[in-house]
């Protein structure tokens, strides 16, 4: 049940009939036309905007519109009570029993309840981490992983058709500088001493895979120029960083469908597929660039390049695909992969970036748009930097990665249930405090304790009600305005999971599972001063039965939320 489509569809209904009566002139578009929970409870259970959106089109006042729908909605048997209020906003009060049978029908839908068909099988590409192959994974990483898993699973929890997707840079410079650095520490499992200079890199993750090339190749390399052995070495090195990366993203429960290596575009003529799919549409030509804003770089200078006609598609400037020796920049490989899945059928794609690729947002976007003609939206999402503290200092763990604190040093810590709830806190493009003390603290003021303390309760309610051998009921027993605030926010689940996947905001059912689990603590707490709001009525197992039908709906919900964010619902609390 989403009460709130079904009653926007009677509105919508009414107002169509409005218009068939001559109370509404023709030709009206009811797109803006919401639905949604009141700003305040004690304005109703549920409020909507018609007459506010509809009185310009409709050269009406607002108000008059408002009181025209109000009359003709209370016909409809849900709806005890429609008020107008202020210039012409709906309030509506709706008959008890719809939450009566909205508390049974979350019970019965179980794992089900909430999920959408909104995405009607549409295929989405999200790709997400994408981080070179060079090291560990490290902590901006870490929410960046987080978020992009959690977004799949929304999208997919709402009807898409979900593939995920990680890029790796596997053909740049930077893995050469990974093959010169493992190589040293071959050396080094050779007895040799060895200088890691500016450039390489230095983290002690990188002995194990000296020490294993060793044990592959013996001393075949001791001693040879590096045409000799640069490229196994870079291959060898990249396969055990990518190895390394997929046990960092296991331990955070991540798991992606399929990985893409940039290597695989060159020499196979996809990059030229690409770049010729836009220079037929007009989009590639010879030119030069104005120079850069702000402060021009001493060394820089006109020269002739060939570029990509960008702005032809929204970018602010035409970008380079070619550099002036005759090799691709950085951008022509990029161009390339995302041609490719245009060519792999994807309806909608996401990328996950961090923040200092906020540069590239446009120039994607502009590719794409054109590789597409239009047809495929790219929706990049950027995620802003993490802060770690402990005891109110910013916090700093090994050094065994060289520069940088680890997604194993975070998840090590506190868990992944609880870095992955806490990395969903703030929304993608704001910055987040992660505090070690705080989010590991047993208070209200903790998210992650907060939810999974309310599950936890509900479960431990559940352990006692099944040792009565209840006739179980799906039938709750709805009294108290706190009982109706929790089930009212029950109802809100259906429509806040599309309103999250359709604007790709994750973030949004962290926020919620909070709010259910106040109004749920605060039922608790109000039945330790009122007996008859217990969950367990003590002599009166039929009562029992009919009072831990609402815990049992917010236990399904939760769990829901959880699993959308990738995080296992706890049993009890240690």
């Amino acid at each position: 049940m989403n009460i709130f489509a079904e009653i926007r569809t009677s509105i919508l209904e009414t107002l169509d009939a409005m218009v068939a009566e001559g109370a509404l002139p023709p030709g009206l578009s009811w797109g803006n036309v919401t639905v949604e929970p009141p700003r305040d409870p004690a304005h109703g259970d549920l409020a909507t905007n018609a007459a506010m959106v509809l009185a310009k089109p409709a050269s009406m006042q607002p108000r008059v519109i408002a009181e025209a729908l109000a009359e003709r909605l209370t016909s409809d048997a849900r709806i005890d009570t429609a008020e107008v209020a202020g210039p012409g906003f709906l309030n509506l009060r709706l008959d008890p029993v719809i939450w009566h049978d909205l508390v049974a029908e979350v019970v019965d839908a179980g794992a089900s309840f909430g999920h959408s068909g909104l995405g009607a099988g549409v295929k989405v590409n999200v790709e997400y981490v994408s981080a070179n192959p060079t090291g560990p994974l490290h902590v901006g990483h870490t929410r960046g992983a987080v978020f992009g898993d959690a977004l799949a699973s929304l999208l997919a929890y709402a009807g898409y058709d979900v593939t995920r997707e990680y890029y790796i840079n596997d053909g740049g410079a930077q893995v050469d500088v990974l093959a010169r650095s493992v190589y040293l520490r071959y050396l080094e499992a050779h007895g040799q001493e060895v200088a890691f200079e500016d450039g390489t890199y230095p983290g002690d993750y990188l002995i194990a895979v000296g020490e294993a090339l060793k044990a592959k190749v013996g001393d075949a390399y001791l001693g040879r120029d590096e045409e000799v052995w640069l490229a196994d070495v870079r291959a060898f090195a990249t396969e055990a960083m990518m190895d390394l990366i997929r046990e960092d993203l296991a331990l955070l429960g991540v798991k992606m469908d399929h990985f893409f290596s940039e290597k695989s575009l060159y020499g196979t003529g996809l990059i030229e597929e690409a770049i010729d799919d836009l220079d037929k549409k007009g989009l590639i030509y010879r030119g030069t660039l104005e120079p850069p804003k702000g402060k021009v770089p001493e060394d820089w200078e006109p020269r002739e390049q060939t570029l990509f006609k960008s702005t032809a598609h929204g970018d602010d400037v035409d970008r380079p695909i070619m550099k002036s020796d005759g090799s691709w920049t950085y951008f022509a490989p990029d161009i390339a992969y995302h041609w490719d899945k245009i060519k792999r059928e994807f309806d909608e794609l996401i990328d996950i970036f961090g923040a200092d690729h906020g540069g590239y947002v446009k120039r994607m976007n502009a590719a794409v748009s054109a590789l597409s003609d239009g047809r495929v939206p790219l929706d990049i999402k950027l995620t802003q930097l993490v802060k770690l503290f402990k005891n109110g200092e910013p916090f700093k763990m090994s050094k065994r990665a060289g520069t940088f604190i680890t997604l194993r040093d975070v998840v090590d810590q506190v868990g992944a249930d609880v870095t992955r709830f806490v990395m969903l806190t703030r929304k993608n493009d704001a910055p987040l405090d992660f505090d070690f003390d705080k989010v590991t603290e047993q208070s209200k003021d903790n998210p992650v304790f907060y939810v999974q303390y309310a599950h936890a309760r509900i479960r431990s309610v559940m352990r006692k009600a099944e040792e009565m051998h209840l006739d179980w009921s799906d039938n709750a027993k709805l009294e108290d305005p706190a009982e109706f605030a929790v089930a009212k926010k029950l109802a809100e689940w259906p429509r806040l999971v599309e309103i999250a996947a359709r604007n790709h905001e994750p973030h949004r059912v962290a926020f919620y599972l909070y709010e259910l689990a106040s109004d749920f603590h605060a039922l608790w707490n109000k039945g330790n001063d009122k007996p008859e709001l217990r969950f367990l009525q003590e002599g009166d197992p039929q009562a029992t039965a009919a009072k831990i039908a609402l815990p049992r709906a917010v236990a399904v919900v939760i769990a829901n939320g959880l699993g959308i964010l990738g995080v296992t619902p706890v049993e009890e609390m240690r």
